[in-house]
């Protein structure tokens, strides 16, 4: 095929690579870990979440510069982040059921690491008390507020004082502060965002003083994701937990230009068959990238005139009026929409080091169990 890619993404010793394949550039990931660090004024106020990468490798890079507090979803993310020697883990999810045991064997195992996990009921706080309280061992207990978004969390107010006090007053457990996820507010505009996030934490500092007047404990408060990270790192009250900008993709990228990220991941595919006309067929299933959304689901640098037609578990039929520049066995190189779910689907990450494939990063925690 007569087309040259553009260098930063080109890799040389393509031919060696199976398709489907997630690729990661290590030196751009750095780069990021690097803007998120000088956002946040240093990297004491950043708490990251991994469940966007899932690697080892790519959490001891951000380690080694300088980021020791980390926030996850799964048991798997927790275990995977101790063994990479995290000082702070929190896991951003209520455990519930066998979890709660889970979360204790976390304790026991990697007694190095200090965890912490997020609660909005009483059951299961007191579930967690139970089985905590038994082995003699205490586990940090944020309370998960709710601050517009009705997935998780409790709205501030008089039910969510009670939660806290029952944290406070439980063995086993400690209050830990407040987590708060406002995973609705990504406007487009930076201000119009400002502004809705602005109102939607006003509930949540009122409430932070009223548990400080009572008496409690706060120590911190986990704030936002990727699309308000910008607004909560001028807030030094809060520890910003970012995850999407360390590989970064279009959606973010489309949607929040005032964000300065790299795109550090791709997907590589292969041209499996060409079913006539404008058509190629793609080896870019389901499985292989993350399919809620709508078309375009990737976007193939180079050939952003693609046009999507038929999108399987295995096959990705695209149209194109260059089709004919393509053979059997030619590469694409594309940036999801959503890279978190598209991590997930892979076992491994080529590497791609000086414009060659040189290494493989195992997506460790894609696993939902690890040893425990």
């Amino acid at each position: 095929m007569a087309h040259s890619p553009p260098d930063w993404f080109a890799v040389s010793n393509v031919a060696e690579i199976p398709t489907p394949a997630l690729l990661v550039y290590p030196g751009r990931i750095d780069e990021n870990i690097r803007r998120m660090i000088e956002m946040a004024g240093g990297p004491a106020r950043l708490r990251p979440h991994i469940k966007t990468h899932k690697m080892p490798e790519l959490m001891r890079r951000q380690l080694r510069l300088g980021i020791h507090k980390f926030k996850c979803a799964t048991i798997a993310e927790a275990e995977m982040a101790a063994s990479c020697g995290a000082p702070d883990i929190l896991m951003g999810y209520q455990p519930a059921g066998p979890n709660a045991i889970r979360m204790l064997q976390l304790v026991q195992q990697y007694p190095q690491s200090q965890f912490s996990a997020v609660a909005d009921d009483a059951s299961a706080i007191r579930a967690l008390s139970e089985v905590f309280q038994a082995s003699g061992a205490v586990l940090g207990l944020m309370l998960d507020l709710d601050c517009g978004m009705h997935r998780c969390g409790i709205e501030p107010g008089p039910a969510a004082l009670g939660l806290y006090r029952l944290v406070a007053s439980l063995p086993g457990l400690l209050p830990a502060g407040l987590h708060v996820y406002d995973g609705h507010i990504h406007d487009a505009d930076p201000a119009v965002r400002a502004a809705v996030c602005e109102k939607a934490f006003i509930p949540v500092f009122r409430f932070r003083d009223e548990l400080e007047a009572d008496g409690l404990s706060v120590p911190r408060i986990v704030a936002g994701g990727t699309p308000t990270f910008p607004l909560h790192a001028r807030n030094a009250a809060v520890e910003c937990s970012p995850g999407t900008c360390v590989l970064w993709d279009f959606g973010y990228e489309d949607k929040l230009r005032d964000m300065n990220f790299l795109t550090g991941a791709l997907v590589l595919t292969r041209v499996i068959s060409k079913p006539g006309g404008h058509r190629l067929c793609l080896d870019l299933g389901h499985k292989s990238i993350a399919s809620e959304n709508p078309h375009p689901r990737v976007r193939f640098l180079g050939h952003e005139e693609a046009q999507f037609i038929l999108h399987s578990e295995e096959h990705l039929v695209i149209e194109t009026p260059r089709a004919a520049e393509f053979e059997v066995g030619d590469v694409l190189y594309g940036v999801p929409r959503h890279i978190c779910p598209t991590v997930a689907l892979h076992s491994e990450a080529v590497v791609i080091q000086n414009g060659r494939a040189e290494a493989r990063w195992k997506v460790a925690a894609r696993e939902r169990r690890l040893t425990i």
